[in-house]
């Protein structure tokens, strides 16, 4: 039943991201005068709307997207150079034109939305992403700010009795006694410096330690109030690399602790521009992490801890973190664990809208853009105004890639199914 509740909760929160992202398109156009026709949250059958002045709003059955229907975002024929491509290509050109055409209401051609000037256009095609990015700022900094974020403190929590062999977490026979346990380190030590350089996080003490195996260290630990000065000597320890081969670093045998602190006010901006550019490098990937997830579906290869995952797999996240009863694990932690969810989910719908192909809205800022560069040659040129970039002639474009889109989301759909990733 919680795991229903957290896939509840993702699916309202999913909803939510995306009318705010719809939002971000909408309240521009009407500003510059844009006819906004409709506005609804889903795809599929309609199962509620209602009209306003002149717009419709509402939501449809299939929760996986979203739109606002701009009227006159394709030029009328008049209005271009003519189309010379024949055949199926042709015909999908001309269709969306008439379409498009037919949406604008007599005397009101003035506010189609291809009359806008170019920078309005890219104001209204960003404004969707932009509030996307916002949220994901907003949402990060309540849940840094205001819980916290767990933290590996160099707080000794554990002394291990050990140099395990390479690959290996327990003890063996005849495996040497750790550094730790010969230097007399206990649990509850807080080691505040290594060499005299002061310690603030445990990653000041593992960039030393693991370049200095054989070599002798001075830890300046607090123990009961009290600082003193521990010499110890890493040992040297073969650990496996991602190349299936190993490498030699400094080994002591501590286990740090943990906390949740509570981030400075600038953390949920800096982890979103992290997030985001995590994202783009996952996009730039993006053939070929379908690949691998298509070929795990079928049981050819393993399923990676680091795929892509699809709404399914997201949604049964979701559900484990609601569902999850682990000992100080409670209400607020799963809530700022779904808040967490939720603003990746923001950062993922700026990131993907930006790409630069229609129907996305970054191929709708990148013709604008285009727009832009012409009007502006045109002018140094002293040359007459040129023609409105004619969005018509993508149409074939965006329907190859709104096709690529559905298939890559069948495959994820069916991976998170079949092969989920294990978390």
């Amino acid at each position: 039943m919680l795991n229903v509740l957290g896939v509840v909760l993702f699916m309202l929160g999913l909803l939510v991201s995306i009318g705010l992202h719809e939002l971000g398109h909408m309240i521009p156009a009407k500003k510059f005068g844009v006819r906004v026709s409709e506005y609804f949250v889903g795809f599929g059958p309609t199962l509620w709307s209602r009209k306003g002045k002149e717009t419709e709003y509402g939501v449809k059955a299939i929760p996986l997207g979203g739109y606002v229907k701009l009227v006159g975002m394709i030029p009328p024929e008049e209005a271009v150079k003519p189309v010379k491509m024949r055949g199926k290509v042709g015909q999908i050109i001309a269709d969306a034109r008439s379409a498009s055409v037919d949406e604008v209401h007599e005397g009101e051609d003035h506010r189609a939305f291809y009359h806008l000037t170019w920078w309005r256009k890219v104001i209204v095609m960003f404004g969707g992403p932009f509030v996307n990015l916002v949220l994901a700022v907003v949402i990060f900094t309540v849940v840094l700010v205001g819980v916290g974020k767990p933290t590996i403190t160099p707080t000794v929590t554990d002394v291990g009795a050990c140099v395990p062999a390479s690959g290996q977490v327990e003890c063996a026979a005849g495996d040497p006694e750790s550094p730790a346990s010969i230097a007399g380190l206990q649990v509850g030590d807080t080691i505040t410096a290594v060499n005299g350089q002061p310690v603030e996080e445990w990653t000041d003490v593992t960039s030393v330690v693991q370049q200095s195996a054989g070599q002798e260290l001075t830890l300046t630990v607090t123990r009961d109030g009290q600082s003193i000065e521990v010499p110890i000597t890493p040992a040297s320890y073969d650990r496996p690399n991602a190349t299936g081969g190993t490498t030699t670093v400094g080994y002591l045998g501590v286990t740090p602790g943990s906390e949740v602190v509570k981030q400075s006010v600038t953390s949920g901006a800096a982890l979103a521009w992290e997030y985001t550019t995590a994202t783009l490098k996952v996009i730039v990937t993006l053939p070929a992490q379908i690949y691998h997830a298509f070929m795990a579906t079928i049981g050819v290869e393993e399923r990676s801890q680091s795929s892509v995952m699809g709404i399914v797999g997201v949604g049964r996240i979701s559900g484990e973190i609601v569902a999850a009863n682990a000992d100080g694990y409670g209400i607020k932690e799963k809530g700022a664990d779904m808040l967490m969810l939720i603003g990746s989910l923001n950062v993922a719908l700026f990131a993907f809208n930006m790409i630069p192909l229609v129907p996305l809205d970054g191929g709708h800022i990148a013709s604008a853009l285009w727009q832009g560069i012409k009007n502006g040659w045109a002018r140094l040129r002293r040359l007459p105004r040129p023609r409105p970039v004619d969005v018509a002639r993508m149409m074939p474009l965006a329907y190859g890639v709104f096709g690529v889109l559905l298939i890559m989301g069948a495959v994820l759909i069916l991976a998170d199914i079949f092969a989920p990733v294990s978390v």
